[in-house]
């Protein structure tokens, strides 16, 4: 979800916004990628004739749209992947429900419904779903998060776990981790396997509260719930990054990082004040807290960076809203190193204009940050950063940029996803490669801007790293968007 200041638990939280128009379909502009061809997970629609969820006639599902993708690969074997994402989307907020899509050698995908809204058989009583997540830990248990929203029964939102102990076929003990009503929202969920404590994985979010005490009408701390038996139960949430000492101020994009050295964790945010009447942000800065005692207990806040990320728009048309990761970090470990490493969106390197992928490391365990590296290419908008580090300590980003438009085209968006190197996490020995097609953006669906996702994924693998991406498809209105994965060499 994309930072705004919330008026109301639901409308503002989950961006409820109406498509103004029709964008005219473009032909995909280019089927070759330069890296070896991806492979396309999301197939049919099981949610196609599902009627839940319809908050008033101005609500526009989105039948066929795939959008939002995430992934885990077992870390005992590589070709054991399971992807997750939301499936048929609505303009006002999340989608109809979550689906999984797994494979047991890396090439062959098969679907799973994922139990986050009545849409899916047996799931949570909600009527919409959003956030996937998953993670696999070191004994091969999968664990996928997502959150429940109500739209017309009540106003409730709720994050919820379920877990997967055959690769992602099935899906077992769902869990209500939380839930509440306003004035309280519950938003951007992520979950973390950790990678050397067999069956413990942690659960983070933002709470927002749009009605605390004392000054200042907003307040948005972290809360983590986590389990210690593999899923079977969750402890009850609670807060653990507190916001409560500067009015009006928030936090996002709760990731949780884990150094298998050391076992320390490192939750990295955004951390987000505006004006008395919420119309600004007067302040943001991406910060991280560390625990070295499983999530017991947990630091004082280290500032990252600054989030200096500006409006998403199409280039030649600002009108045309885009939606990406402004305000959400992506962070990661050197699994040989300890190095920290966070990219994100960032307009450093424009003079404020525009959005590029940037990147900070530290390698004294959180405590201080080099300065920012631009990744992407100079003078290119683009967006939706994801990281991973491989064995050997190369650095791999990927982002959607636009490199491919042309002065004067408002109609339509050529968009690509690229894949960045950095050997020992090193700017100066960056290398490139494109690995999707060249599509157009404006063929997705629009939800508080034309949506791909919040975030898309990316995972080492052992032998390289993989990714997860959205595509859209101008061919197929009724399918108009998809989500692929590849295997990415990186050597």
């Amino acid at each position: 979800m994309r930072v705004v200041p919330p008026l109301t638990a639901v409308t503002a939280a989950l961006l409820l916004v109406t498509a103004t128009g029709a964008t005219p379909a473009a032909a995909d502009l280019d089927p070759a990628p330069d890296a070896a061809p991806l492979t396309r997970v999301s197939h049919g629609d099981p949610y196609a004739r599902c009627t839940v969820g319809a908050r008033s006639p101005d609500s526009v599902v989105h039948p066929g749209t795939e959008v939002e993708p995430y992934l885990s690969v077992d870390p005992n074997d590589p070709r054991r992947v399971v992807t997750v994402y939301q499936q048929d989307r609505w303009n006002d907020g999340a989608a109809r429900g979550l689906v999984a899509s797994w494979t047991t050698d890396g090439r062959t995908f098969h679907r799973s419904t994922l139990p986050f809204s009545l849409c899916a058989p047996g799931g949570a009583d909600y009527e919409r779903a959003s956030d996937p997540w998953v993670s696999t830990g070191p004994d091969g248990t999968v664990y996928a998060s997502g959150e429940g929203v109500d739209f017309t029964r009540s106003t409730r939102s709720a994050l919820l776990t379920a877990t997967s102990r055959d690769g992602g076929r099935t899906w077992h003990h769902l869990t209500t981790t939380h839930v509440d009503e306003q004035p309280f929202f519950n938003d951007k969920p992520s979950l973390t396997a950790d990678p050397v404590r067999k069956g413990t994985a942690y659960q983070v979010w933002n709470r927002l509260d749009n009605d605390p005490p004392g000054p200042g009408s907003l307040d948005g701390p972290g809360y983590i719930s986590l389990t210690r038996d593999g899923g079977r139960t969750w402890s009850p949430a609670r807060p653990f990054v507190d916001t409560a000492a500067v009015p009006n101020t928030q936090t996002i994009g709760h990731v949780i990082v884990v150094d298998p050295r050391t076992g320390t964790l490192y939750d990295f945010f955004d951390r987000i004040t505006y004006s008395d009447d919420l119309s600004t942000v007067t302040e943001a800065h991406y910060q991280m807290v560390t625990s070295t005692d499983a999530g017991r207990t947990w630091s004082a806040p280290t500032t990252v960076a600054r989030d200096t990320s500006v409006p998403e728009v199409h280039p030649n048309d600002p009108t045309k809203q885009l939606r990406a990761a402004s305000t959400l970090p992506s962070p990661a470990v050197d699994p040989r190193t300890g190095t920290l490493y966070t990219a994100y969106e960032g307009s450093d390197f424009s003079g404020g204009d525009f959005d590029a992928v940037q990147l900070v490391r530290s390698t004294d365990g959180g405590r201080t940050w080099g300065s920012p590296e631009l990744i992407s290419p100079q003078g290119v908008p683009a967006f939706s950063p994801s990281i991973a580090v491989d064995e050997r300590g190369t650095v791999a980003l990927t982002y959607y940029d636009l490199r491919f438009l042309e002065p004067g085209d408002t109609t339509t968006l050529p968009t690509a996803y690229q894949l960045a190197l950095l050997p020992h996490g090193e700017p100066g020995r960056r290398t490139e490669r494109r690995i999707s097609r060249v599509f157009d953006w404006l063929q997705a669906p629009f939800a508080g801007g034309y949506f791909l996702g919040d975030y898309q994924g990316l995972a080492a693998d052992g032998r390289g790293v993989r990714a997860v991406l959205t595509e859209t498809r101008s061919d197929a209105p009724h399918n108009r968007t998809d989500v692929y994965t590849a295997p990415l060499s990186t050597r």
